[in-house]
């Protein structure tokens, strides 16, 4: 490559994501969604290979090593007719068919493809690790030593039991940052400047997409990038003319796309702030079953019954703008007033967009906010110190956030509630909430950011 510096080790995190407001509106680019970034983040490291004097190799494997068999070994090459980068999977560690990860072969190939456009220099073979925090997962595991912040699962993948937190949007956002970071100098990629994070944004949620089959509204990579947001979609009619790869032209169109002007999404991180004394909290909550279709459900809902449905969106999007700016509010005080009555404001906007939800919810048929999460969050909030809560995201059984002041008493309080949690009987949609947990995450303002790769060498195989 052109720059020696480019080819230092690098290391690049992401955080996951919580949606607080805004679900099912986040579909539509007239309306806005609240997401709060959360500190449970994805790391990758990224290293040369090591090859003996006068071997070419064309290869880079990539590992996860808090999993069993997770490694993946991909050779590449660049194409005719400009079609960029195709990656192929050679082989997988320990396994006797490939075992394929749509996420990281996508990304590689978008990410590559890219830097072949900016460099006409081979590319070198490196070596990548994955590390997630340990709110990822649901499984348990043990760190490899004391201080370590990483456990190991030892389990597969595929039994592997994720939280909700937005895994795969933080994993490619980290995975392109580091492989843009290591194969491009600092004066053409910048993780840390606002052209390196557009870049990073624009790259990253073309190859989710693709990686996905489908476009969808790129909030969870919009705050991996960068943080907590208020976030309006682009339109998905910007990725629909862009050619697979390999196709004649695929290169030069990624990368016209990548940094072109055409993106409309909106990101406004100066709109979410957290007040000084408050935090997010999320519940884990174990149960029998999630509706599937919910999204599709609600968006034939909302075709069939447009008066209904375009006037609940239209109050909750007044109440999301209210809440965002309420929050701004507090955050500008410098904690300024007493509890209860500071936060007054926050608790009736976080029960008048409940009451909409639920009202979205009994209209529509979709559990957005069933009665055994009503029963939930009602059970929380009454809890002193506790603002409020809600489902987040596409509402269903899985999971609540709360809103609450940032001291232990409270928290522990909160512990009493849910550690005993159980609902009688089974509900009317024979849903049973089972076992109900504090998953160990806060809110992080910020999104991607550099790492010091040393933090990870207990993990990095040499």
């Amino acid at each position: 490559m052109s720059s020696s510096l480019a080819l230092q080790p690098q290391a690049v995190s992401a955080p996951g994501k919580v949606f607080v407001a805004g679900g099912y509106l986040v579909l539509d680019p007239k309306y806005t969604a609240l997401v709060f970034g959360l500190d449970a983040r994805i790391h990758v490291g990224i290293e040369p290979i090591q090859t003996k004097s006068g071997v070419i190799l064309s290869e880079i494997i990539v590992r996860s090593p808090q999993f069993r068999d997770a490694a993946w070994e991909y050779g590449y090459r660049l194409t005719e007719h400009h079609g960029g980068i195709a990656v192929t999977q050679l082989r997988a560690s320990h396994t006797s068919s490939l075992n394929k990860n749509p996420f990281i072969e996508t990304a590689l190939t978008y990410a590559l493809t890219y830097i072949s456009t900016l460099e006409s220099t081979p590319i070198p073979p490196s070596s990548v690790s994955i590390l997630a925090d340990q709110a990822y997962y649901s499984n348990p595991g043990t760190p490899l030593s004391s201080n370590s912040r990483f456990l190991n699962f030892d389990v597969t993948l595929a039994d592997a039991h994720k939280t909700g937190l937005g895994s795969s949007a933080a994993l490619v956002t980290a995975f392109t940052a580091a492989i843009l970071s290591y194969y491009l100098p600092r004066d053409v990629f910048d993780v840390d400047s606002e052209h390196g994070k557009k870049v990073l944004h624009n790259l990253s949620q073309a190859s989710h997409c693709a990686a996905q089959g489908k476009v969808g509204s790129g909030f969870d990579i919009a705050s991996a990038v960068y943080g907590s947001c208020l976030y309006r979609r682009f339109s998905p009619s910007l990725l629909s003319s862009l050619p697979a790869p390999g196709s004649a032209s695929f290169a030069p169109q990624l990368r016209a796309l990548i940094e072109g002007d055409t993106w409309d999404v909106e990101i406004a991180k100066a709109k979410v702030k957290m007040p000084q004394g408050l935090r997010l909290l999320m519940c884990d909550v174990d149960c029998g079953s999630q509706t599937p279709g919910m999204v599709r459900t609600v968006l034939k809902w909302r075709e069939e019954n447009p008066e209904l449905a375009n006037r609940i969106w239209g109050e909750l999007q007044s109440g999301n703008e209210a809440f965002a700016a309420e929050l701004t509010r507090l955050a500008t005080e410098d904690g300024r007033g007493a509890g209860a009555e500071r936060f007054a404001k926050l608790k009736g906007l976080f029960k008048a967009n409940r009451a909409l939800i639920r009202e979205m919810s009994k209209a529509s048929g979709v559990p957005i906010e069933p009665p055994q999460q009503t029963a939930l969050l009602d059970a929380c909030s009454a809890v002193s110190g506790v603002v409020g809560g809600v489902v987040p995201g596409a509402g269903g059984y899985d999971a609540i956030v709360l809103l609450l002041e940032d001291k232990e008493g409270v928290i522990g309080e909160l512990r009493k509630v849910v550690q005993g949690w159980k609902v009688d009987g089974e509900s009317e949609d024979g849903v049973t909430i089972g076992k109900v947990g504090i998953l160990g995450v806060r809110e992080d303002m910020v999104g991607v950011k550099r790492e010091d790769i040393d933090i990870y060498r207990e993990w990095i195989a040499s």
